[in-house]
């Protein structure tokens, strides 16, 4: 980490193996799929090596025609909205709050939108990301990072609330400020062919020799060094503002219908509430923004100050 590279403004995740458990949990699916047609993938390590490039691509070269192989992508996408839900990587939701009050923050995929959004809901991660781009809309990533560098308003993160950053203070991402997160050597060659940087995860599909050969200008062996190395000193400070409070989960981490904790202002993290609103989201929001800036110019504790402005603004 000596030749450091400038702090990131905007990070992409890749999903599968990245911020989820994958590997037991995907390849029960497509073991299904493979029984189904004949493919001829009969172990995890054959499967693990479709993703050396675009998986869907990878099973394309595997089908005897684009007929089969429309068939086997719709099954497998089809068997991942249903049964597909993996555990979220240890570790990794407090990295992706702590990222989300610095960066833009997106979520990349070849997996279903059906299943990154019940993936980030269950795991009190909906509101850390600002773009989302599912394999059933989005087929490739290069075409993913493409659109997200083109959008004019990138700069515009979500920090850990509904609502996008409205502070006017954001800096638009450009390539060179723009890092994707992934396990598999196939998303770094995408990410460096869009001109953005890549690092790698240790705990994927892909190991550290093949993330690094791939062109990752680093790779992880925990999740902490991810703020670590993509935003330098900030990292310290931990999750910040809005992101410092964490959302009230349900017992097996879902926030469906799961009672607020005690001192929250019911506020659930997909967007239902257990209790009326009695200010607007943009209240909320400067009222974080408040208390950050108290901690900042006083010294106190930021996450104490954010507390007490919420229970005030919720009643």
């Amino acid at each position: 980490m000596s030749d450091r590279k400038p702090p990131a403004r905007a990070v992409i995740f890749d999903l599968d193996g990245t911020l989820v458990q994958t590997r037991v949990a995907s390849w029960e699916i497509f073991s299904r799929i493979n029984d189904r047609f004949g493919l001829g993938v009969d172990s995890p390590d054959k499967y693990f090596d479709l993703f050396r490039g675009n998986v869907f691509a990878s099973i394309r070269e595997l089908c005897q025609d684009e007929r089969q192989a429309s068939e086997v992508s719709d099954a497998f996408l089809a068997s991942l909205r249903e049964d597909y839900t993996p555990a979220l990587v240890p570790g990794v939701a407090d990295v992706v709050r702590t990222l989300a009050g610095h960066c833009t923050l997106a979520v990349m995929s070849s997996n279903a939108m059906q299943v990154l959004r019940r993936v980030l809901v269950d795991n009190g991660l909906a509101y850390c990301f600002a773009h989302v781009f599912g394999g059933d809309v989005t087929p490739d990533k290069r075409t993913a990072i493409a659109a997200f560098l083109a959008d004019s308003g990138n700069g515009f993160g979500r920090r850990c609330a509904a609502d996008y950053d409205e502070t006017g203070h954001t800096r638009t991402p450009d390539r060179e400020s723009t890092v994707l997160v992934t396990d598999t050597a196939g998303d770094v060659r995408d990410a460096l062919d869009a001109g953005i940087r890549v690092v790698g995860v240790a705990w994927g599909m892909h190991g550290v020799d093949e993330l690094t050969a791939a062109g990752a200008e680093f790779v992880a062996l925990w999740p902490q060094e991810l703020p670590a190395y993509l935003l330098g000193d900030a990292a310290a400070a931990g999750p910040v503002g809005t992101c410092a409070v964490a959302p009230a989960l349900g017992p097996a981490g879902s926030c469906g219908g799961a009672p607020a904790a005690p001192g929250s202002c019911g506020c659930g993290c997909d967007g239902t509430s257990t209790k009326p609103a009695v200010a607007p989201r943009r209240e909320r929001r400067r009222a974080a923004v408040r208390a950050q800036s108290a901690g900042r110019h006083h010294h106190r504790d930021p996450s104490a100050e954010l507390v007490e402005a919420i229970r005030r603004v919720c009643g």
